[in-house]
């Protein structure tokens, strides 16, 4: 009996160590490591949303999303092409980023204290968004309050039934929640007149209409009932690689306050100003220390522009989604968008 006793102990002795020794292995892959060796940055981005990451008429995927991950990878390996896209739902995306079948997600997700406790990690914000409401013109609804007893799509597992949930009950409305496995399935729902409005980050929204060949029978309502900071997002435990996507973020809102764009950033690695010769890798190492070229930003910024010419070219208000800057402004400009210095 002892030897079986002692047998059963020295069994789960050893499994408990290969467990251990299977968890060291994996705090150990170092995923900045890992790009440098595959010579391709993997990047989870959106399914389909137009000004985000969606395909365009030669069947290649374009938008602020797809901006981001090449400037990525242009950081970390010197060549914005070094790209490997996997269009991703939410539930896709968060399982992918722990087995390495993604880098890093540049898709569209919001910052909540859950997720970044729940094994994910926000280098930085890339975009302050909110949640709000689509809904028909005809329907005559022209204020949440209007919404009462009305029928809602979003997405399952969204952080929009959160919010709905307590929206609705701090102000006494009544409604019916109608929940996808898609954020497409929803939004076809709703155009579908399967119900009366439809709830996403104001940015989708936006894209979603652009999409539409009849676009101007919608609207999204004035109010907005939530703050949802977007960002790209990094398993955690990897804060190497976490810092080379924060930083590279970084430096395109850096470029855009100094005055460095996408045309100029050659000429401007001959200016006197200390920030800028920091920036674009003539002086210091802050690439070094990142385990990266000094001229990561460099690189980054050629591969795309700054900040505000990604968001422009992306989102702009001469682009389908006609988007102001509004909260995603500089500091300087009366936004909330801000570099960490580069110091």
């Amino acid at each position: 009996m002892r030897t079986d006793l002692t047998l059963c102990i020295l069994r789960k002795t050893l499994l408990g160590l290969a467990a251990l020794v299977a968890c060291a292995a994996t705090a150990r892959a170092d995923v900045l490591d890992d790009v440098k060796a595959n010579g391709v940055v993997k990047c989870g981005v959106t399914l389909a949303s137009a000004g985000f990451s969606a395909e365009n008429n030669a069947g290649k995927r374009e938008g602020f999303d797809i901006d981001l991950c090449k400037a990525i990878a242009a950081a970390a390996l010197g060549d914005e092409t070094k790209i490997q896209l996997t269009p991703m739902d939410l539930k896709t995306a968060f399982a992918g980023l722990p087995t390495g079948v993604v880098d890093v997600l540049t898709h569209r997700f919001t910052w909540t204290q859950s997720r970044d406790v729940g094994g994910l990690k926000f280098p930085k914000i890339m975009f302050f968004d909110g949640q709000g409401f689509a809904v028909a013109k005809k329907s005559k609804a022209n204020k949440i309050a209007d919404l009462n007893n009305a029928t809602i799509c979003t997405l399952q597992g969204s952080t929009s039934e959160l919010i709905v949930a307590s929206y609705f009950a701090s102000h006494k409305l009544k409604y019916k929640i109608v929940t996808f496995a898609s954020a497409e399935q929803a939004w076809d729902a709703f155009v579908g007149k399967r119900c009366d409005t439809v709830i996403n980050d104001r940015s989708g929204l936006a894209a979603r209409l652009a999409k539409l060949p009849n676009q101007d029978d919608y609207k999204v309502l004035a109010e907005t009932v939530s703050n949802e900071p977007i960002g790209p997002i990094v398993a955690q435990g990897q804060p190497r690689w976490e810092a080379v996507v924060r930083f590279t973020l970084n430096a395109l809102v850096a470029a855009e306050e100094l005055g460095v764009t996408q045309a100029n950033v050659d000429s401007q690695r001959a200016s006197q100003s200390p920030d800028v010769q920091r920036l674009l890798g003539v002086t210091g190492d802050f690439g070094s220390k990142l385990g990266v070229n000094n001229d990561y930003a460099y690189k980054a910024i050629k591969a795309v522009g700054n900040y505000g010419e990604v968001w422009d070219r992306n989102v702009g208000p001469k682009t389908p989604l006609r988007l102001e800057r509004g909260r995603n402004a500089l500091v300087a400009n009366g936004g909330l968008m801000m570099s960490i210095p580069i110091r």
